[in-house]
């Protein structure tokens, strides 16, 4: 948003050491409205004086070159070298005189020699002073100006290069900063100042407008839809005044019917268009009626010609204005040549409505085009001001083009009040603490914050808390709650005018229980081999995943479902590389997706996923450098040296329902008695679909739970016990069992009936083969009994061995194996 001076002058009354340049910039960055660049269109003349060529001969050397004697205003006229075709005797001309600067074209003048003749400076252009006329000769001041001054006189002031011009880049929740009103606003909040904006124009009266029910969708879409008929125009060029704010906002002068409606948009914020009546009374065999224009979506490979002259086919996410069907403009974005206005316009639709920012956005984004309106409707613009502003354009059309009414059709969805916002004085204070007055730390007086807020635009109604606040239509997309409100005060007193203070009592921060527990627990990982994985949680589309809105990307448009298909496709790229092996984990979030009762439901996971593929390199010094991956039971030990943090027992029990596992070598990891995880080694089918090798096993784990158990309170609680100063005696038990009697059973029940002698029973042996009948496996126990008060005798030893052996047999149908 480029923001005039001259132009914010005329709408703020503030003191003029306010609106300074420099110190305004600071202000409004620290305020948020970030200043990127100051222009002072001074320098683009600075040193260039009113001229007066006094006589004009031929140069003697070159056929395209004239020789002048100009008149400054000094003591003598200057000879200059001149190659303009219009420049002649008696003309008054701009002068850039020695030693001055021209930023537009980046040149210094000189004393110079041309083809022989000496120059002492430079008759110039508009263009040459940043004012492009379209034209390629010199400025003739006579033209240009009602009155001459006097000859020395500086041009810049002449020709409106008297004024600096601020560039701002508003954020996507300020959309009242892409007009001079929200600016002025904005400006006058920061500097204590009140507004002056240009008088109410009259209200024109509106009958409805009979749209077609598909059209009446799409406008009801937006909220408004008007169009106000005018009549008996005169197009033609912009008085000075409106063609250089126009310039000095960047916006390119047309007629003064276009810039009367640009004026309005860099005004109000609101967008609006203008259409030649009797152009579309063409499309129709006659002067439409207002019925007979709608709004839609485009159709697929419709073809529309915009007013930069170029010919897009649109697509369905197109949305157009349409007249007997027929596209006329790119709804928000940009009108059709077709029905532009020209010179020869006597009559007009004048356009003022509301569109939905998401509907602008596609349509801009669908045909690659993004302009000033589009870009004012994509932030959102409140249909409260739309009619003002129509009313405002009508007024200026009036004046500057001699326009008559003839009326106005409007159709818009019913609104729906937006009651005040509370804002409660204690609550500011709580929040924002105090400011300093004089050195002194004391609240924000009530005064102030009216005095604030008010400037804003907003009404205040005060009660017993603090005040009720209606919130002006620019600034109700960002101003929605009392916090809201509340940063607004803080942001315009200023955030270094606040008392800095600290809370009572100070408590030092930290990690929570889970926080440390997590992060010993990677540490842990990493110490037992496995390397830590960050992959991408964005992928591509599979069922059941979900998708993103706005993907930046076709690959990875959906959010992951799982962690473990990145992690062995990270142990295939390792392989391909020469590598041994692979072993990683993840911690991760996964976002699964699913129906419900027909409803989609989209939930999120945290999830520890780890692979163990192949060898470790570092290895082979055991193995006499011959590659030894590792078995089932050392990959779990891997995981379970892992997990030692956690302080958790996990339960194995056998797995044949997940298809990504080996169905004979998977295991359900309990904590607790409540499901946790998975572990297993690879399905040979899985691995040979992604040329792995056979050793490759994954755990899968939920690492909530896991966390949650692992950080209460009774499992950090440190406790001694002496130790035993009595010798232990220990005892092997070997059982032969059915096949499907885990070791995890036995030995629960063996430290249940050893009580309360047994010290440590663990398993040291398992045998299944020729030696055991089929159907059947040997498991050997090693336990080890003592008494931490006294040595155990044989016979008491044997005596907690044998309950033992009895408790095995009556539950398992144990037999000890001799």
């Amino acid at each position: 948003m480029l923001v005039s001076l001259q132009w914010l002058r005329e709408l703020v009354s503030v003191e003029p050491a306010c609106l300074e340049p420099g110190h305004l910039a600071e202000r409004l960055s620290i305020a948020g409205f970030e200043v990127e660049a100051i222009e002072d269109l001074a320098a683009r003349a600075a040193g260039v004086v009113v001229g007066h060529v006094l006589q004009r001969e031929p140069h003697p050397n070159a056929d395209k070159l004239s020789v002048c004697r100009v008149d400054v205003g000094a003591d003598e006229p200057l000879q200059i070298v001149c190659g303009a075709p219009n420049v002649r005797q008696g003309l008054h001309v701009p002068v850039a005189l020695v030693g001055s600067t021209l930023p537009a074209v980046g040149l210094t003048i000189k004393p110079a020699e041309l083809r022989g003749v000496a120059s002492s400076g430079m008759i110039c252009s508009l263009r040459e002073l940043g004012l492009d006329d379209g034209s390629d000769g010199i400025a003739e001041l006579d033209r240009i100006l009602d009155t001459l001054p006097p000859l020395g006189t500086a041009v810049g002031p002449l020709l409106g290069l008297d004024d600096q011009v601020l560039e701002l880049a508003i954020t996507a929740n300020r959309p009242d900063g892409l007009s001079m009103r929200g600016i002025a606003r904005e400006v006058a909040a920061l500097s204590g100042g009140s507004t002056t904006f240009p008088a109410a124009a009259p209200v024109v009266a509106a009958q409805p407008l009979a749209a077609a029910a598909a059209d009446r969708e799409a406008i009801e879409a937006g909220g408004l839809f008007s169009l106000t008929a005018l009549s008996g125009l005169t197009v033609g060029p912009s008085p000075d005044w409106l063609r250089q704010r126009l310039e000095r906002a960047g916006v390119r002068p047309i007629n003064n019917v276009v810039d009367i409606t640009n004026l309005v948009m860099l005004e109000t914020g609101q967008p609006l268009h203008a259409f030649d009546r009797d152009r579309l009374g063409a499309l129709t065999d006659g002067t439409p009626e207002p019925a007979r224009i709608g709004l839609r979506q485009g159709r697929s490979g419709e073809a529309f010609v915009a007013l930069d002259g170029q010919e897009r086919s649109l697509s369905e996410e197109a949305l157009v204005v349409t007249c007997a069907d027929n596209p006329i403009a790119l709804a928000g974005v940009m009108g059709g040549l077709a029905e532009a206005v020209t010179t020869s316009t006597t009559a007009i639709w004048l356009e003022a409505a509301v569109f939905a920012p998401q509907a602008v956005r596609r349509s801009a984004r669908s045909v690659g085009l993004r302009t000033e309106a589009s870009s004012r409707f994509e932030k959102g613009v409140p249909r409260e001001i739309t009619l003002a502003a129509a009313d405002r354009a009508v007024a200026l059309l009036q004046e500057l083009a001699g326009a008559r009414v003839e009326g106005r059709w409007l159709h818009q969805r019913a609104a729906t009040p937006q009651p005040p916002l509370p804002l409660r004085r204690d609550a500011l204070h709580n929040l924002l603490g105090p400011v300093l007055v004089e050195g002194e730390a004391q609240d924000l007086d009530d005064e102030r914050i009216t005095a604030t807020l008010e400037a804003l635009g907003c009404v205040l109604e005060e009660d017993e808390e603090g005040w009720q606040v209606r919130v002006p239509p620019e600034r109700a997309m960002d101003l929605k709650r009392e916090v809201d409100l509340i940063e607004e005060v803080a942001r315009l007193v200023g955030y270094d005018h606040f008392a800095a203070h600290l809370p009572d009592p100070l408590i030092p921060g930290g990690l929570e229980p889970a926080q440390q527990l997590e992060r010993r627990l990677r540490r842990s990982l990493c110490a037992a081999g496995l390397q830590e994985i960050v992959s991408l949680s964005l992928v591509a589309a599979a069922p059941g995943r979900v998708p993103l809105a706005n993907p930046l990307l076709a690959d990875y448009g959906h959010l992951r479902d799982n962690l473990h298909q990145e992690l062995l496709l990270a142990a295939r790229r390792n392989l391909q590389a020469s590598l041994g092996g692979f072993w990683g984990f993840e911690i991760g979030r996964v976002f699964p997706g699913g129906t419900a009762s027909g409803e989609e439901r989209h939930g999120e996971r945290t999830l520890l996923v780890g692979v163990i593929s192949g060898e470790r390199r570092g290895e082979r010094w055991r193995s006499s450098g011959k590659p030894t991956p590792p078995d089932y039971f050392q990959a779990r030990g891997v995981l379970q040296v892992g997990l030692e943090p956690l302080r958790l027992p996990l339960e194995d029990r056998p797995l044949t329902d997940a298809p990504l596992l080996h169905p004979g070598r998977a295991a359900q990891l309990l904590v607790e008695g409540k499901p946790a995880g998975w572990f297993g080694q690879l399905h040979p089918a899985e691995a040979e679909l992604l040329d792995l090798p056979a050793a490759t096993y994954v755990f899968q784990l939920e690492l909530e739970p896991l966390l949650s158990a692992g950080t209460r309170r009774n499992r950090w609680q440190p406790s001694f016990r002496p130790y035993p100063t009595v010798p232990a005696s220990e005892r092997d038990l070997a059982l032969v069992v059915p096949t499907d009697t885990t070791a995890a059973d036995l030995l629960a029940a063996i430290r249940k009936a050893g009580k309360p002698l047994l010290e440590q029973a663990e398993l040291i042996d398992r045998y299944e083969g020729a030696q055991v009948e089929a159907g059947r496996c040997s498991q050997a126990f090693r336990l080890r009994y003592r008494d931490s008060a006294r040595t155990l005798t044989d016979e008491e030893v044997e005596a907690a061995h044998g309950r033992v052996r009895d408790a095995l047999e009556r539950r398992f149908g144990a037999e000890q194996r001799r």
